[in-house]
């Protein structure tokens, strides 16, 4: 690992760096990348990583740049937000905590921005490589709790008769998965054939495990992105042949998944949850304080409020929380937060659709990041993202892209006028 990532990549550095130095940088990336799959327990292995991380980035050389000032602006105000309209509940601890994680979710993001905004295809490649590792991990896990392989381990592993793995919540589990399923199936449809058959095998087992956690939004997710980037990998391909490979590989990577959940749904414990869940009419969905319901009326609780309620008192009007991460935002932060949250979320979309044209070599994973990101924002009309980690970890990440990309393209345009 150190040795790899001591030569990983050739995207110049801002400063030079040491071997030793690039070496510490990109591997502390990895277990970053890796430990976040690892979040049952709190503080996390998720969150010592990221501290670690930040403090030896910090000591060898780390800096801000200009272009990432308006993200560090809209996390501030979002999070002022949050405080400002908690101060009536400060005596409940678990407000604390939540205005806690909101800021260190944020500095989070900052970091990973700064991180990915030098050295970035090197970097890029040891937090995949990170992502798959830990997704792996999850996933096998979360299988072998499904099916009982591991002694004791069905309540640890499981929820509901769903499979969790390493998560607290299947529906998270599922969410998690798809950046390194995505990863995996770039390499199936573009990389050398032995790496790609191992790949086939990774996407295959994380694909098992998103489908045995029974979320429906991961089970969309996960087509709808896979598609998306697909796509896009199609349309920025450089040759003929490199659009047919994805396109014929896309097709056999379909058709195996139907193949793996035909197999799953001669299971009938499986096919009575598969048949269960699948259902667009569950009853927490339907009514007038149902999950969509509770979204109209608290738009209209929101409008009349502008410091809002206060974060985690929602449930306390409704019977559920609000399952709209957009919503949330004006229901525990106000107008503020209200209007920050989906401000940071979209302009990042709209800069992210501008940057994906862009031949930066790191171009792979932009895309697999973005198409990520993107059904992350989607399913945020859904359920409540904010607080989810490699959601953040997906933010940031997408601003550091952006950052190296312009600075890219300033030094291409100065190579070029120099010659």
């Amino acid at each position: 690992m150190m040795a790899y990532a001591a030569t990983a990549g050739e995207v110049k550095l801002a400063a030079p760096a040491a071997p030793g130095v690039l070496a510490l940088q990109r591997a502390l990336v990895w277990l970053v990348g890796a430990s976040g799959a690892i979040v049952f327990i709190e503080p996390s292995p998720y969150e010592i990583a990221t501290l670690l991380a930040t403090v030896a980035f910090f000591a060898t050389g780390l800096r801000l740049r200009l272009v990432l000032m308006p993200l560090v602006l809209m996390l501030v105000l979002l999070n002022v937000g949050y405080t400002i309209s908690a101060i009536p509940l400060y005596d409940q601890p678990e407000v604390v905590s939540w205005i806690a994680t909101s800021w260190y979710m944020a500095v989070t993001v900052v970091f990973f921005a700064m991180v990915t905004s030098e050295d970035t295809a090197a970097r890029l490649d040891m937090l995949r490589r990170g992502l798959v590792v830990g997704a792996m991990v999850a996933s096998l896990l979360a299988v072998a709790g499904y099916f009982h392989l591991v002694p004791g381990g069905n309540d640890l592993l499981t929820l509901y008769g769903r499979a969790r793995g390493t998560f607290k919540d299947p529906n998270v589990l599922g969410a998690f998965l798809i950046l390194p399923a995505l990863f995996a199936l770039q390499s199936v449809v573009s990389d050398k054939l032995a790496k790609a058959f191992r790949n086939v095998i990774a996407f295959g087992i994380m694909s098992l495990a998103i489908l045995l956690a029974f979320s429906r939004a991961a089970w969309g997710g996960l087509v709808l992105t896979s598609a998306f980037m697909l796509a896009l990998m199609v349309l920025t391909s450089r040759t003929n042949a490199q659009r047919s490979r994805i396109i014929i590989m896309a097709i056999v990577a379909a058709v195996l998944g139907l193949a793996l959940i035909a197999v799953l749904l001669s299971f009938d414990a499986t096919a009575e949850m598969f048949k269960q869940r699948a259902s667009f009419d569950q009853s927490y969905d339907e009514g007038r304080f149902g999950r969509f319901g509770r979204h109209i009326l608290g738009a209209e609780m929101a409008l009349e409020l502008p410091f809002g309620i206060g974060p985690l008192q929602f449930h306390r009007y409704f019977p559920e929380d609000t399952h709209n991460s957009y919503l949330n935002a004006f229901m525990s932060g106000g107008w503020l937060s209200g209007v920050c949250y989906p401000a940071l979320v979209f302009t990042t979309v709209i800069m992210g659709f501008r940057h994906v044209f862009i031949p930066v070599p790191w171009q792979r994973a932009y895309l697999a990041v973005f198409s990520a990101f993107l059904g992350t924002v989607g399913e945020s009309f859904v359920i409540d993202t904010d607080h989810w980690r490699h959601f953040w970890m997906m933010l940031g990440a997408m601003w550091g892209m952006i950052a190296a990309a312009q600075a890219y393209k300033i030094r291409g345009s100065d190579e070029a006028s120099s010659a």
